[in-house]
């Protein structure tokens, strides 16, 4: 049983031993995540009282529950608490006696697209759970923090308002908090929905907000994590023979039409740590309610030859894992979790404790199951879980990874349109800048009589974002004393970015911070003035607008010689994949096809050239053995179209990373495009260069 289940447990029997009474403070925070604890040293920093009432035992949810390897994106736009964070994580593991499985000069683990260890900005990304934790429970030790832990909202009654703010809340054990000022920082939302505060749950049509990304994603596959990519396989017990029966993790129910909206929500999981250090290993259990037969459509996956099972097995330090869903058939419960946000505490209980399950099985019988490829199960057996972390849960993490639950609509709703750059945002509270990410929402079979993963998106945006003050505050006429820096006011496929746990430490201390000055002034949290906000909070060391071209990434365009198009200014049509993990690209990033080769994606690079002339053109890119051998690129010159085919398995031998696609004439407007038409691998875009001729 996981530890977070213990407080539904124990508020039924302990609910004639709490005597009602109210602890004050002037902020209220209920939550345990990494956002309620920035939150709360924000308002102590302030020099206000502060009560963190936790449903969990554990401190900072997900970065520490197994996700150490850090959703960064551009690491530039994280500041304040966010940073601090990280640098005592750096802090932690410059410590030599806390490398205890694997020496330090060992390790050299890479993040997100740059290395684990930043020695120059004495920060560190990747990190064991248990680190992590410390670091959360220092903070609350070193400021004092009150933190009632194990505490579950009475959802039903608790909320006690007077008018349109909020005065108390109370637990399900009877305990009454009371505050001027509540911040929800739960990644399900219940203070928020049992306040009243209008919010959404699934995803909305993209007519709703004019999105292109946003709905049901029929036809759509992004990522790998779907079966689009393997020979067609039958979902029913005896293939091709519906009378047989669909085998288990499979919906009956038709998926809906491409672009519509529906209650449904991505899928859930727990990030895993592992070990392969024999001294420090559990192996993997049976759980109790073990069913092989949950994973027969697993056996078919790897009879159609699929070989990724530990694609996601990412390093962190003393030789464990942060282990994430990996393919179209992993580590994510497709399709367990529709009702979760909506449900009560027991039926919560009965979904985290399915996914335990349906997890620890897919293990046992990867490790066990005589069916599974011997390469695969005997690889599997070097791995088990920790001892030396979730001691108190045997290894196991006490967080599933709610990707996503409930989402405020509130008094500004942020959408692709903004982290896209297709509309400015208002108001700056903090900034993301991961690619928007959503997992599969669910599996179902195709008109054809397949089965198919359905909801998996990578959609890339142009360089960090702002997120506005508006998305933290509930509408006007909603409650004027509670701020939501976790389930903020977003569209689904907003939030498939804004949903990383960096993002969610700085909004937690941005809307900290308006709660104490609304309180100061005695102000509604609509009405704080912004100009006074963005002081204290650029003060305290938070990043608002970012001006750079790479954040010390890669280089920056602006200083190539010649006229130089980033891919974050290119044309493009189809399903491109932002990433950062190889080096030498321009700007911040390159963008991928996903290995299609199915002429769906392409890139248009536009120029406008100083003057009419002899121009030699440039292809930027980083390469990879994994890339695309004859990649199609079109040059558009004066005297007509030019096609080239480039290898981009090869290094470029050009100074930056080029490679010549040839000299030609231009006039005063230049275009080239890249596609991914017939591709043998990876088609990659990140710049194009023209250089005028000498001979000019």
């Amino acid at each position: 049983m996981t530890t977070r289940l213990l407080p539904i447990l124990v508020s039924t029997l302990c609910s004639a031993v709490w005597t009602a009474r109210a602890d004050d403070a002037d902020v209220i925070i209920y939550g345990g995540t990494c956002a309620a604890v920035t939150a709360a040293v924000q308002v102590k920093k302030m020099g206000r009282s502060v009560i963190v009432v936790s449903p969990d035992k554990h401190l900072g949810g997900l970065s520490s529950g197994g996700l150490g390897f850090t959703d960064t994106g551009n690491k530039a736009v994280i500041g304040g608490l966010a940073r601090e964070f990280y640098h005592r994580i750096w802090q932690h593991y410059d410590n030599k006696a806390n490398w205890v499985w694997q020496k330090k000069e060992a390790y050299g683990g890479k993040g997100q697209g740059t290395p684990a260890v930043d020695g120059e900005n004495r920060t560190m990304w990747i990190f064991e759970p248990h680190a992590a934790e410390q670091v959360f429970e220092d903070f609350i030790k070193e400021h004092g923090i009150t933190v009632v832990r194990s505490a579950l909202l009475n959802r039903e009654s608790g909320v006690t308002k007077n008018g349109n703010r909020i005065v108390s809340l109370a637990t399900v054990d009877g305990r009454v908090f009371q505050g001027k000022m509540f911040l929800d920082a739960t990644y399900e939302g219940d203070l928020m929905a049992a306040a009243g505060v209008p919010y959404h749950v699934g995803r909305e049509a993209q007519s709703v907000y004019g999105e292109e990304w946003n709905g049901i994603q029929t036809g759509v596959l992004h990522h790998g994590h779907h079966f689009g990519k393997l020979p067609p396989i039958s979902p029913y017990k005896t293939p091709g023979d519906p009378a047989s029966g669909v085998l288990a993790e499979i919906s009956t129910t038709p998926p809906g039409d491409y672009g519509d909206g529906d209650k449904r929500v991505q899928a859930y999981c727990f990030r895993m740590c592992l070990t392969n250090v024999a001294e420090n290993r559990i192996p993997f259990p049976k759980p109790e309610g073990y069913d092989p037969a949950r994973y027969e459509l697993l056996l078919r996956v790897f009879d159609a030859g699929w070989r990724e099972t530990f694609g996601k097995f990412d390093p962190i330090p003393n030789h464990k894992t942060d282990t994430n869903n990996h393919g179209p058939f992993s580590t994510d419960h497709i399709g367990a979790n529709h009702d979760y946000p909506e449900a009560d505490y027991a039926r919560r209980q009965e979904i985290i404790r399915d996914h335990e399950v349906y997890q620890k099985g897919w293990l046992y019988f990867i490790a066990n199951d005589p069916r599974v490829p011997p390469e695969v199960s005997q690889e599997m057996r070097l791995w088990g879980l920790p001892k030396d972390e979730f001691t108190d849960n045997g290894g196991w993490s006490h967080q599933l990874y709610i990707r996503e639950a409930r989402r405020m609509t509130g008094l500004y709703v942020m959408t692709e349109n903004e982290l896209r750059k297709k509309r400015p945002t208002p108001d700056s509270v903090g900034m993301g800048s991961y690619t928007i990410d959503s997992h599969n929402v669910q599996r179902y079979i195709t008109p054809e009589g397949h089965v198919q993963n359905e909801g998996d998106i990578g959609v890339p945006i142009k360089g960090p974002y702002e997120i506005a003050y508006g998305a933290l505050v509930p509408k006007r006429d909603s409650v004027a004393n509670l701020l939501v820096p976790v389930c903020v006011s977003s569209s689904h496929i907003a939030f498939g970015s804004i949903r990383m746990e960096p993002v969610f430490m700085i909004l937690g201390q941005s809307a900290a911070t308006a709660a104490v000055l609304a309180l100061e002034q005695g102000l509604s949290v609509q009405d704080v003035p912004y100009a006074s906000l963005r002081d204290r909070l650029l003060a305290d060391g938070q990043v608002l607008e970012y001006h750079g071209q790479t954040g010390g990434l890669g280089l920056d365009p602006a200083k190539l010689p010649g006229v130089v198009v980033d891919d974050a200014k290119a044309v493009l049509q189809g399903s491109w994949q932002e990433s950062h993990s190889a080096k030498g690209f321009v700007g911040d990033g390159y963008q991928h096809d996903g290995k299609s080769g199915d002429g769906k994606c392409s890139a248009r690079f536009e120029a406008t050239l100083p003057g009419a002339g002899r121009y030699e053109v440039r292809l930027g890119y980083p390469p990879n053995p994994n890339r695309a051998e004859h990649v199609s690129v079109t040059i558009e010159h004066a005297g007509g179209t030019a096609e080239v085919r480039v290898n981009q398995r090869l290094t470029p031998p050009l100074e930056n990373g080029y490679a010549t696609l040839g000299t030609f004439d231009f006039g005063a407007t230049a275009a080239v495009t890249v596609s991914n038409r017939n591709a043998d691998g990876y088609v990659v875009i990140d710049s194009v260069q023209w250089l005028r001729s000498p001979n000019n």
